[in-house]
């Protein structure tokens, strides 16, 4: 039996990725020299990043991608990066009682970062005990995961753009590749470009307001920590109560740049480019914004006539007062809606009716080519159009009628790729909602079946936050480790859209 996968070339490059990740890590040891914390964690990281880089390197000095070695290495990078973003973790908190000190948790947590997640093992006293480096680096991670590690390393490393395609294809969130320039490289550098120009954009506001003395405690580490967080749709706030702990305006202005994180990046940059009109014509964005506004406008009704939420709360009184009760319907459908995971109410206290929407939010996801998570928008406005024309062709067995998405024709594989990456996904959440409610029997933990639920579809979306212990304030600290690990598994294959992943544990993928 003979391989047909060229591992080593794949992992040559994974070397490539970790010694560039030494990079960013210079950014937690600026903050720790400016604040005194300990420098020794983000240094040893640096060190065991570059050896382990070099040492794979030395695989193939010349690797050539095609597309099985181009998907092997892009699930292995993900996966490599987010053990080595545990190592700060480990060492910061080794010989004390840190909740990161345990290497499983400090893998959920850097594994939930890099995929924008943001479920957490961290509470709030334990968000206190960590040092200002540890949260930025813990921030710093989703902003390096927002827009892609891989469609970074193509936009600045040559060897890396050979294969860029390939490698955007199997790592961009969404069933297609919009290529904005005739070569990928370019596509890629302008990809990182608007998101990077979006959050300066949104850490200057933040920290404006700071200025004026509209957020008193939105100083400069917390505007660039919610920077770093709201624009991959991450939702890591080093503040226990999340958003909640800001002033009305900061909640309001985080609402449009929420919304701006799940809308697909190649659309700003039409804008940019002097073709405004793609965004009313592009069929996904329509969708998007009709599913935000409605959401938003059935929770408001919910709250202001009492309908949703508990009596009293972090979110304070909305039953009655107009303003409050569209500020936090807008934000927490925004925040779902594109996994961002932010909360300024604990909408675990809501009634039934009030959480029922935000799981429906839950469900719908981002943009294709967002940093949002979930099934995807397109996928969504796809699947209706299907389920339409099988009704159609059931009284009409005659007609051909094609399905079409902003005046073209979807081509019929596209189809059944959407339709068996749904299904794949839905498959997967089930089987692990069952896991794990078993496994937190097993241990004598209780978990209630929505809070399994949500454990579940939280992970696989990459969405953080669910219901019950697991809530907007809540963390999966209680968790087993096997459950942990099995949700690390679910952030892995859910941020790089199952297959990727999944195809790595086929017989036919590695042998002739």
């Amino acid at each position: 039996m003979r391989l047909r996968t060229e591992w080593r070339a794949s992992f040559a490059l994974v070397g490539t990725v970790l010694k560039y990740l030494s990079v960013p890590l210079v950014i937690p040891i600026v903050v720790a020299l400016i604040y005194g914390d300990p420098v020794f964690p983000f240094v040893a990281t640096i060190a065991l990043t570059i050896a382990v880089g070099h040492g794979l390197e030395q695989l193939d000095l010349e690797p050539d991608l095609q597309i099985r070695e181009a998907m092997l290495f892009v699930a292995i990078s993900w996966l490599a990066v987010a053990a080595v973003g545990a190592v700060p973790y480990v060492l910061a908190g080794w010989g004390t009682e840190s909740t990161l000190a345990d290497p499983v948790n400090a893998l959920f947590e850097s594994m939930s970062g890099f995929t924008t997640t943001g479920a957490t093992v961290l509470g709030e006293i334990s968000l206190e005990q960590h040092s200002h480096a540890v949260m930025m680096w813990r921030q710093l991670t989703q902003w390096l995961g927002g827009m892609g590690i891989i469609v970074l390393m193509v936009a600045i490393l040559p060897e890396v753009a050979v294969s860029g395609a390939q490698l955007i294809e199997s790592e961009a969130p969404g069933p297609e590749l919009q290529k904005l320039t005739p070569r990928i490289a370019e596509t890629a550098r302008i990809l990182w470009l608007v998101y990077f120009a979006f959050t300066a954009v949104y850490i200057a506001l933040l920290y404006g307001f700071h200025l004026a003395g509209m957020a008193p405690n939105m100083g400069l580490y917390n505007a660039i920590a919610h920077g770093f967080t709201t624009l991959p749709t991450g939702g890591f706030s080093p503040e226990a109560d999340s958003v909640a702990a800001f002033s009305a305006i900061v909640q309001w202005t985080a609402i449009p740049f929420m919304i701006i994180a799940g809308t697909n990046f190649a659309l700003f940059w039409h804008v940019f480019s002097g073709e405004g009109h793609r965004f009313v014509r592009n069929s996904e964005f329509r969708a998007y914004i009709a599913a935000i506004a409605g959401l938003s406008v059935l929770l408001a009704g919910m709250l202001y006539t009492g309908t949703a939420p508990a009596l009293s709360g972090l979110g304070g009184v909305t039953e009655g007062v107009l303003e409050n009760s569209l500020r936090q319907s807008a934000f927490q459908i925004a925040s779902l809606l594109t996994s961002t995971g932010y909360a300024t109410s604990d909408f675990v206290e809501w009634t039934s009716t009030g959480k029922i929407v935000l799981l429906f939010a839950m469900l719908v996801g981002g943009s294709a080519g967002s940093t949002g998570g979930g099934v995807k928008v397109v996928r969504w406005v796809i699947i209706f159009k299907v389920l339409r024309r099988e009704l159609f062709t059931a009284s009409h067995p005659e007609v051909v009628r094609p399905i079409r998405l902003g005046g073209n024709v979807v081509d019929e594989d596209a189809i059944r790729g959407v339709l068996g990456f749904t299904f794949m996904y839905l498959l997967i959440f089930a089987i692990a909602t069952l896991f794990i409610a078993l496994d937190a029997s097993r241990i004598g933990y209780t978990l209630t079946p929505l809070e399994a639920f949500s454990a579940s579809l939280a992970t696989i979306g990459n969405i953080g936050p669910g219901f019950g212990s697991v809530g907007p304030f809540g963390s999966y600290l209680a968790f087993p480790d096997s459950s942990k690990l099995l949700m690390v598994f679910l952030m892995w294959i859910g941020r790089l859209e199952i297959i990727p992943v999944l195809v790595l544990f086929t017989g036919g993928f590695w042998t002739r």
